[in-house]
């Protein structure tokens, strides 16, 4: 049983920045996936970043070289630092987590580029 809660979004102008939250209530071991998600309206949801166990963090083309995903494993949180934000960057993004069979997706926090 694992409860992830999102936080750090909100209205940001273009060009700055935000670091979004994902803090992992109840027990959590060994997750085989880590990754943040994005979904605008009308929009399919897509996967922006990623860490797999024993491998690098990997990014979707349109952020690579802006966001870094981290984790702290002592806070059980991960962690999408999201810099030179543009007007693609405004949608809902969710946190999912995934270990064998078992997936958990976070609420979802709003991230709004706008000047």
């Amino acid at each position: 049983q694992v409860q992830l809660v999102e936080s750090g979004g909100g209205l940001v102008q273009p060009g700055g920045s935000l670091r979004l939250s994902c803090a992992a209530s109840g027990s959590i071991f060994s997750f085989n996936f880590m990754g943040w998600y994005r979904q605008a309206p009308g929009k399919e949801r897509e996967l922006v970043a990623v860490i797999l166990v024993g491998g690098s963090p990997n990014y979707a083309d349109s952020v690579k070289g802006r966001f870094t995903i981290s984790r702290d494993n002592a806070k059980n949180t991960l962690y999408l630092q999201m810099n030179n934000l543009n007007a693609e960057g405004t949608a809902v993004y969710y946190c999912n987590v995934r270990r064998e069979t078992y997936v958990y997706w976070g609420q979802g926090t709003q991230v709004t580029v706008s000047s």
